[in-house]
């Protein structure tokens, strides 16, 4: 058995469908490395830091989630080569004053653990906006229904899910701003060592 960790809330990476079955690009990739292993897959569901832990410390053999390489995560984890560039976009209401630019001034909704969070709530030299600013969520799905029942401002969140939830949501008037807040490379990660 191959054990994927995974938050299959992540549209279009990892996600359930209507009978409860997972699904998605990185389900379908794991399900293919686990193919030309030889095993059968197995995908344990979990908020997105418990999903990282499980690779670091053996529950799972791999977690795949929209993971992207940071200094932190080296640490504790070995990453794949890239296989898709994930680009964070942040999510507003239509007619928002909010901006790229005032973004800092605002309160943030990002899911917790995810590098959106990490870079956000990190201190205004380092380029984020400072925990004052930012709330984390168990998910995404969570932080975008906080933004449309006005607790938050923004949220930021990978360009693929923002559109999904946007899509998803089409009644509440949402929109993304232009432009990438930030840009980075996705790679499954494996515990330190794990050939």
């Amino acid at each position: 058995v191959l054990i994927m960790s995974t938050n299959a809330a992540f549209p279009p990476y990892e996600m359930t469908n209507d009978a409860g079955e997972y699904e998605g690009i990185d389900v379908e990739m794991a399900g293919e490395i686990a193919k030309r292993l030889g095993l059968e897959l197995q995908i344990d569901d979990m908020d997105f830091d418990s999903a990282l832990l499980a690779a670091q410390t053996g529950k799972s053999d791999m977690v795949m989630a929209g993971v992207s390489v940071t200094e932190d995560r080296l640490v504790n984890l070995d990453f794949t080569d890239s296989y898709a560039t994930g680009i964070q976009s942040v999510i507003v209401k239509e007619g928002s004053e909010v901006t790229m630019d005032n973004l800092g001034d605002y309160m943030i909704g990002t899911q917790r653990g995810t590098t959106g969070y990490l870079y956000a709530s990190d201190t205004p030299e380092n380029g984020g906006y400072g925990e004052d600013h930012v709330i984390g969520y168990d998910n995404g799905a969570t932080a975008v229904q906080e933004l449309i029942n006005g607790t938050i401002d923004a949220v930021i969140i990978d360009n693929a899910p923002a559109q999904e939830y946007v899509s998803a949501n089409a009644d509440a008037g949402l929109t993304i701003l232009d432009g990438a807040w930030v840009e980075e490379q996705y790679c499954a990660a494996v515990d330190e060592g794990n050939e």
